[in-house]
């Protein structure tokens, strides 16, 4: 859900804001081509971050990994003080979890296993993991991103393809909002700022694009298109 979830976000705000700047120009084909462009790019880019923080939290789990086995190895009793630390919180003094320290101690693997979970918080990744994170969030934001884009694909001129993007845009924000919480579990997420909170997002980020296009004055250009680039002129 994490990774549908920073993909999907992302996807539907940064095209949005992109194609809603864009628009100002007065192109529907101009901004087909250079959305498809921050689309194809956005969803590498994400899933090439993805891909990258499961590396970087395997490598570092497997570097915690190995201080705690040497830890435990070099500074046993050291150790066994620190679990004293974690359950002194809940009123569990040294008589109370002896048994388990004896335990821990004639089973120095699960020993380190211990620390990891219980003094460090950490889990140990699935590496298979990696690669369907990478995929899921690139595949969501391209999925995403299509959201905004498709109105422009449809209709020629980008300032009546404007108004549409925006409403589509709003209503699939608003409704990825809702299911976010229900999958959170907020009992009642049409009341929560669940998906409110997506929907302003989405709008403010679309609103300064189209507000800086128009202010810089862009709108006042005119693109034309040729087989291989387009010409840009006043």
């Amino acid at each position: 859900l994490q990774d549908v979830v920073v993909g999907l976000s992302d996807g539907l705000t940064v095209p949005f804001a992109l194609t809603a700047g864009l628009a100002s120009l007065g192109s529907s084909r101009f901004v087909v081509l250079a959305g498809m462009a921050e689309i194809v790019a956005g969803a590498i880019s994400m899933g090439l971050g993805g891909y990258l923080a499961g590396r970087s939290e395997i490598e570092h789990y497997d570097s915690e990994y190995a201080r705690e086995q040497k830890e435990v190895q070099e500074m046993p009793l050291h150790e066994l003080a620190e679990i004293e630390e974690i359950f002194e919180p809940y009123g569990l003094v040294r008589p109370a979890i002896d048994p388990l320290l004896e335990v821990l101690q004639n089973n120095p693997k699960q020993w380190v296993e211990f620390m990891m979970r219980y003094e460090l918080n950490l889990e140990k990744p699935d590496p298979s993991r990696v690669w369907v994170s990478a995929l899921t969030i690139g595949g969501s934001y391209f999925m995403g991103g299509l959201v905004p884009l498709i109105p422009y694909m449809l209709i020629a001129d980008a300032s009546n393809a404007l108004p549409v993007s925006i409403l589509s845009t709003l209503i699939v924000l608003f409704i990825f909002g809702y299911v976010k919480a229900k999958f959170v579990g907020v009992d009642k997420p049409v009341r929560s700022a669940g998906e409110f909170e997506m929907t302003i997002v989405g709008a403010a980020a679309g609103g300064a694009a189209f507000g800086i296009a128009k202010v810089s004055g862009l709108d006042n250009l005119c693109f034309s298109f040729n087989t291989n680039c387009f010409v840009l002129y006043r």
